[in-house]
């Protein structure tokens, strides 16, 4: 199987295009094929190693406010937030998180908020005016959607690059 690759941290050169081992299936698991790949800027961060580096960006005092939408990196959000500040949860992208010590959040004085939008969309009827409403828009050319830039994932350097450079408009795809 291909992969895109990296083996220390740094820029778009880093990433390799390479033959790994395929995944095995244990007991209970599933192996989905890729069709598609979405980019994105924490793809980038990952790359660059500095994901997480809220403090060395504030000196040290952390962020006001941290968007979590990993799920699993959770804890690491907190880590990053400071004193006072306030953890908005809205994804879990990432796999679930873990629970959270209502005591951590006394004792940092942090908050932690969040919410999911079906908490809000309520009923069928209420869902399908919305999407009909969107959907119109669509139509009506008020809201445009950009067809998304594909790069093979073999060249998920140039793809890399091209996020980079702050000249794309909607989603960058990797198809391998």
């Amino acid at each position: 199987m291909k992969a895109l690759v990296f083996e220390k941290f740094g820029g778009p050169d880093v990433l390799h295009y390479q033959e790994i081992a395929s995944p095995v299936m244990g007991p209970d698991e599933v192996l989905i094929e890729m069709k598609a790949i979405g980019l994105n800027f924490a793809d980038v961060y990952r790359r660059k190693g500095n994901y997480h580096l809220a403090g060395d960006v504030t000196e040290g005092n952390g962020a006001d406010v941290v968007f979590e939408s990993v799920g699993s990196t959770l804890m690491d959000s907190f880590e990053i937030t400071r004193v006072g500040g306030t953890v908005v949860f809205f994804g879990m992208a990432g796999g679930d998180p873990v629970s959270v010590d209502p005591r951590m959040l006394m004792d940092t004085s942090k908050t932690l908020t969040g919410g999911d939008l079906w908490n809000v969309l309520t009923s069928h009827e209420e869902r399908v005016s919305r999407s009909h409403e969107l959907f119109g828009w669509i139509q009506e050319g008020k809201l445009k959607v950009s067809e998304p830039t594909a790069f093979p994932l073999s060249e998920g350097a140039k793809a890399h690059e091209y996020l980079e450079s702050r000249k794309s408009t909607g989603k960058i795809l990797l198809i391998p």
